[in-house]
C-alpha cells in the first residue's frame, strides 16, 4: 500500500480524516500513520478520538524497522468537530492551516445509517445526514483540492455505497445521499484531470463495522458468507486505489454480481419487500 509519489519518513504531508474515531477511520489512519504521513483526524466524540491518537502514536512509536529513524517526527492533530454545521469544513481548514503540513490525502470517511420513511423521518436526522454525506464533504474538497492542485499532488478518496443504486423504500436517504457522493466525486474528478490530483470513489457494500446495528452471530455469519467483508480488508483496498489513482472501486464478487440485479430492480418487487421490513420495523 505504500505511496511510492512521497518521500516516505519525512512526515512532511498530512492526510484528513473524518469519522477517524473508529471504524474504518481508524484503520486509514493507522496504514497512512504507518506509510509516512502526518495525521488531521476529525470527529465528533472527543474521547474516542484520544484513544485513536493513542493508539496511532503507540504504533509509530513501537515501529522497530528503518522507519523508527523518523517516528520521532510523526505528528497527529484531533480535531473535535460535528460535521453537520455550516462551519465544519472552514474549522477544519482553520485547523489544518496550523499544523504545519500540506493537506495530501483527503478521506471523507465520516457517516451514518438510518431506517426510516423519508416522509415521517425526524427532521434532524434528514438535516445530520446531508450535511454529513454531502455538504461537508463537498465543502472540504472546495476547502482543500484547490491547495492541492496548486502543489501539483494530491489524493481525494469519498466514501459512497453500493447503495447508490439502491434508493429503496427505508434506506432512501442514506442511498440518495451517497448518489449524490457518486455523481459529485466523477464532476471533481475530471475537472482535476491533468493537475496532479486524483479523486476516487469507494462503492462499499456492507462491511463489519458499528454503522451496521447487528448482532455479533449475524456479523460473523455475514462475514463468512462474504456478504460483509472485514473493515481492514476495505481500507487497504480504498487506499491501494486511491494511491494508483483509480476512479473508483467496489471489493466485493458479491457486489460486482449482483449489482446489475439491484440497480434494475422494479417497484413491483420493492413494494412487498418493503411490507417485510415494515412488518419487523413498525417504527419506520
Amino acid at each position: 500500500m505504500k505511496n511510492k509519489g512521497i518521500p516516505f519518513g519525512k512526515y512532511q504531508s498530512c492526510a484528513i480524516i473524518t469519522g477517524a474515531a473508529g471504524g474504518m477511520g481508524r484503520i486509514y489512519a493507522e496504514l497512512l500513520a504507518e506509510n509516512g504521513y502526518n495525521l488531521v483526524l476529525v470527529d465528533i466524540s472527543g474521547e474516542r478520538l484520544q484513544k485513536t491518537v493513542s493508539e496511532v502514536n503507540a504504533r509509530v512509536a513501537a515501529l522497530k524497522d528503518w522507519r523508527a529513524e523518523y517516528s520521532g517526527g510523526f505528528k497527529v492533530l484531533p480535531v473535535v468537530q460535528d460535521l453537520s454545521e455550516m462551519s465544519a469544513a472552514s474549522n477544519i481548514a482553520e485547523a489544518v492551516s496550523g499544523f504545519g503540513c500540506d493537506a495530501d490525502i483527503l478521506i471523507n470517511n465520516a457517516g451514518l445509517f438510518f431506517l426510516n420513511e423519508i416522509a415521517s423521518a425526524d427532521r434532524k436526522k434528514l438535516s445530520v445526514i446531508m450535511m454529513v454525506h454531502n455538504y461537508t464533504p463537498l465543502m472540504l474538497c472546495r476547502e482543500f483540492v484547490p491547495q492541492m492542485k496548486a502543489r501539483g499532488h494530491g489524493y481525494v478518496l469519498n466514501i459512497s455505497s453500493l447503495a447508490a443504486w439502491m434508493p429503496w423504500p427505508a434506506v432512501g436517504m442514506y442511498a440518495n445521499t451517497k448518489r449524490f457522493i457518486k455523481a459529485f466525486s466523477r464532476s471533481l474528478r475530471v475537472e482535476c484531470r491533468g493537475t496532479g490530483v486524483s479523486v476516487t470513489t469507494a462503492y462499499f457494500g456492507a462491511v463489519d463495522t458499528p454503522l451496521y446495528p447487528l448482532k455479533p452471530s449475524l456479523r460473523k455469519l455475514a462475514v463468512r458468507i462474504a456478504v460483509m467483508i472485514p473493515p481492514e480488508k476495505a481500507a487497504s483496498k480504498a487506499l491501494k486505489a486511491m494511491f494508483k489513482g483509480r476512479k473508483q472501486l467496489m471489493p466485493g464478487l458479491i457486489n460486482k454480481i449482483f449489482l446489475p440485479l439491484i440497480a434494475a430492480m422494479p417497484d413491483w418487487i420493492l413494494i412487498p419487500v418493503y411490507r417485510i421490513v415494515k412488518k419487523h420495523f413498525p417504527d419506520l
